[in-house]
């Protein structure tokens, strides 16, 4: 399972020019479910997403957890293209939609997040708060 998580001061969904979720200060995660993740994963990335010290605290320096900030979520099924051979990504490392589904909704339940929708072409926006994007995986 793989995580590109941005801290953001706010990002939004769109589904055929339609707003589905948006938030203001905190985190944009685009999940990938790979063949063979379990909900131990899940739960693994889901808590060290929401531990990360990525916001700044009085000081100014990234030691602040997310704590009561926002949380939206997009499936991404994507992050696991490998494009080592040739020009065109391959997906094979990718979850059916079947078995991706339930860990996406299990991870953003356990976050809190709001949410894209599944297997959907979307437009995601965001604004990035400071030059901070993280790529975690389990």
């Amino acid at each position: 399972m793989r995580a590109l998580v941005q801290r953001v001061s706010r990002a939004a969904v769109d589904v055929e020019g339609e707003r589905v979720a948006q938030i203001g200060p905190g985190m944009l995660v685009l999940l990938g479910v790979a063949v063979g993740d379990r909900s131990e994963e899940c739960d693994k990335l889901a808590d060290k997403v929401a531990k990360l010290r990525i916001f700044d605290d009085a000081e100014g320096r990234m030691n602040e957890p997310l704590g009561d900030r926002e949380v939206l979520c997009v499936s991404q099924f994507t992050l696991y293209g490998d494009a080592r051979r040739g020009n065109r990504p391959s997906y094979v490392s990718a979850a059916r939609p079947e078995d991706a589904e339930p860990l996406y909704e299990r991870f953003c339940e356990r976050l809190g997040a709001k949410q894209g929708v599944f297997g959907a072409c979307m437009g995601v926006a965001l604004i990035n708060d400071g030059p901070v994007t993280l790529m975690l995986e389990v």
